[in-house]
């Protein structure tokens, strides 16, 4: 405990000298492009396939087998991707996972969401995990997302991220009329069923009936061919309509949307990318529904890992399931998840000699959960003594985090579901100011270290 404690009260800048600063900085320039890029999950993904396949990764569609060395492409549904490399230890050994959520907190629009009133249409959103409802009026958004026709053609919509975009917002009380709602607990004063967006307010001039909507409808018809049944079977998801931006004026922290968890995401994908000739097998997967439970086909409460890895198997030549669980009992996973940053603003919530600091490295997360680990996989104290290792060797700047003070809150990841296969799993990730909020805030130096933790986890251990 005197050791991680030492590192802990230690930043990242001293260890660090001015070209390596530098560097640093640089990589995270590319971090806060695939920020301003990326909103969706979809969106992501299709930003793996592009870079992955700029460097040299194959889809496992088109490879009859496999050997080591072979880096390969697998997505899932739009909303799924996993690069491997494969090692030259047999896939029976195990492999080493660095796995991460590319879904973030947003409203997504209800199946049936436009309807006018008050000489104003608007579309009616479902919040998605776990935000702070306050949070999202009086700011622009974008909106984004697939439209699905009946004819299986998919649209999709982007609107708002350009300069000459329109945007959409969700109007908020004015104070002078707001005596009530600012009475009420923070988490009452705005109404979920409130939080309907703002999209048009011109009415067709040759209809009696819902003129303003009707207007909104012939635009979508006209302009992304878009029918209002369409709207049944889409994805729509409104999200802040701004860009990632450097925060402070030494340009030292990265302000913006969805770095819960696509900080984690990017580090752990520019690692993987960067992986040759591993003895054990690299796996870095990117998965969906992490922020609602990690449920559905697209979340790790599915067979998602295990599918993926027999997929592998089955090319390798291997169809034999004792060889799939064994492969997967024996593996290592980083679950890459981020962890909450002491905030100065709000240290009444933190315990401040176990939880984790902006710009002190990546976070080593031994357990998460709420009050008394609950849902927590807590692990196992020889993996982390392993982790800790390889960090140092690797020139890692590490700190070791918790969800802040024990009976405050909490908190859980996608680690409980990797360790169901019986592999060993630590939360390892960034910590954020600010976490689920429009406008996230993390350190460029954390950024970094994240990055050199995943290569070096992949690459050597």
């Amino acid at each position: 405990m005197q050791e991680n404690a030492k590192k802990k009260d230690r930043s990242c800048w001293p260890g660090l000298d001015e070209e390596k600063i530098k560097v640093a900085y640089k990589f995270n320039d590319g971090y806060i492009d695939f920020l301003t890029q990326v909103k969706t999950e979809r969106e992501v993904t299709e930003q793996i396939c592009r870079l992955a396949g700029d460097k040299g990764f194959k889809a496992i569609e088109h490879i009859d087998s496999i050997k080591a060395g072979d880096k390969i492409l697998i997505t899932s549904k739009g909303k799924v991707a996993a690069l491997a490399v494969i090692g030259s230890q047999p896939l029976e050994e195990g492999f080493n996972l660095v796995v991460s959520h590319i879904d973030s907190p947003r409203l997504d629009l209800k199946a049936r969401p436009a309807y006018e009133a008050d000489g104003m249409a608007l579309l009616k959103t479902h919040y998605y995990g776990g935000i702070k409802k306050y949070q999202w009026p009086a700011m622009p958004l974008a909106l984004h997302g697939v439209v699905v026709k009946k004819d299986g053609r998919v649209i999709k919509v982007v609107i708002g991220e350009s300069a000459d975009d329109p945007v959409f917002t969700i109007s908020d009380l004015l104070p002078h009329l707001a005596k009530d709602q600012m009475e009420k607990k923070m988490s009452e004063a705005i109404n979920a069923e409130s939080l309907n967006a703002l999209v048009g307010s011109r009415p067709q001039s040759d209809c009696d009936n819902d003129p303003i909507k009707t207007h909104i409808m012939k635009l979508l018809q006209e302009q992304y061919d878009i029918e209002e049944d369409d709207l049944t079977s889409a994805e729509l998801q409104l999200v802040p309509a701004y860009s990632a931006r450097e925060v402070g004026l030494d340009r030292s922290m990265v302000g913006a949307y969805g770095q819960d968890d696509r900080v984690c995401a990017y580090s752990s994908l520019m690692a993987v990318l960067e992986v040759e000739q591993p003895i054990r097998t690299a796996l870095c997967l990117f998965v969906d529904k992490e922020e609602i439970g990690s449920c559905g086909n697209t979340g790790l409460q599915s067979l998602l890992i295990e599918n993926i890895v027999a997929e592998i198997m089955h090319k390798a030549g291997n169809d034999n399931y004792y060889s799939l669980r064994q492969a997967l009992a024996l593996s290592s996973a980083l679950s890459a998840d981020v962890n909450a940053a002491v905030d100065p603003n709000y240290p009444e919530v933190f315990e401040k000699m176990n939880c984790s600091f902006l710009a002190h490295g990546v976070v080593i997360t031994k357990y998460t959960g709420s009050r008394g680990k609950s849902s927590s996989n807590d692990a196992n104290p020889e993996f982390v003594a392993r982790i800790r290792r390889l960090f140092d060797e690797a020139g890692v700047v590490w700190q070791v985090g918790e969800l802040g003070k024990v009976d405050i809150g909490g908190g859980g990841t996608v680690a409980q579901y990797i360790a169901h296969y019986g592999m060993e799993v630590v939360d390892c990730g960034v910590a954020l100011l600010g976490m689920h909020s429009p406008f996230e805030v993390a350190s460029k130096l954390d950024v970094y270290m994240a990055y050199l933790g995943y290569k070096a986890f992949m690459q050597k251990f």
